[in-house]
């Protein structure tokens, strides 16, 4: 199998057929044997029950339902041990990700041997002063911690070889950094492309201040653990 993409999802029933009847297009006309991973995170609305009709009408979509939100890393990973593809692409579920970019990033990491090609949404439709600004204040904290030069840490469209998502944990808030544990595995060949950003079309953000908090207590855990993973007193 070439690809498997895997989408964590939370209360997004509105958007669910439209992006798999998109990925479907997309992926069919460029002739690719895939699966598509639908990781239902605790939704509250009628999400699993859209991904149940489609896994019944499609083969090739398959499914993971938690009883409760546990987070996006944890659906992440969820994702990760399930899929087969080659080349594995993660996608965020609200359409904001565009199903057009998929074969040049399975291009880039089958013919330019990439280990991780991430996506850089250089023009955003996001609020500026609630995501777009602390986003960048985090992406520059990123970089200079973990000398991973990426513009965009939390885009959710990535690609990946398959030994790379199975040889990573994701935890936490570690789901933004995913570059970085990567790298820290050995797996060092990573850049990143320019990727279109739709806004959003249906429902309303997931995305709240708890979430930076979260994400800057695991950048430190990420930077700890490069640093004195091996030698933890080495700090003090």
């Amino acid at each position: 199998m070439q690809l498997s993409i895997v989408i964590p999802l939370l209360n997004e029933e509105q958007s669910i057929i439209e992006l798999y009847n998109w990925i479907a297009q997309v992926l069919r006309s460029n002739s690719f044997s895939y699966e598509i991973i639908f990781i239902d995170d605790g939704s509250t609305d009628n999400s699993w029950e859209a991904v149940e009709s489609l896994s019944k009408k499609d083969d090739r979509v398959k499914g993971i339902k938690f009883n409760r939100n546990y987070g996006k890393s944890q659906a992440l990973h969820a994702g990760f041990l399930k899929a087969q593809g080659e080349v594995v692409i993660t996608m965020d579920a609200d359409l904001q990700d565009n199903p057009e970019e998929i074969p040049e990033l399975y291009r880039m990491v089958k013919e330019e041997n990439y280990d991780l090609v991430s996506g850089w949404k250089k023009k955003r439709y996001d609020n500026v002063l609630s995501k777009n600004l602390p986003s960048k204040l985090f992406n520059a904290a990123a970089r200079k911690t973990s000398g991973v030069k990426l513009h965009d840490f939390n885009c959710g469209l990535k690609a990946y070889k398959k030994a790379v998502i199975k040889n990573i944990d994701v935890y936490g808030e570690m789901h933004r950094y995913i570059p970085v544990l990567a790298k820290n595995s050995g797996f060092i060949k990573i850049t990143e492309k320019e990727v279109q950003h739709q806004a959003r079309k249906y429902g309303k953000t997931k995305f709240g201040i708890e979430r930076f908090i979260n994400g800057f207590l695991d950048l430190l855990s990420i930077w700890f653990l490069s640093k004195f993973g091996r030698r933890p007193m080495h700090l003090f």
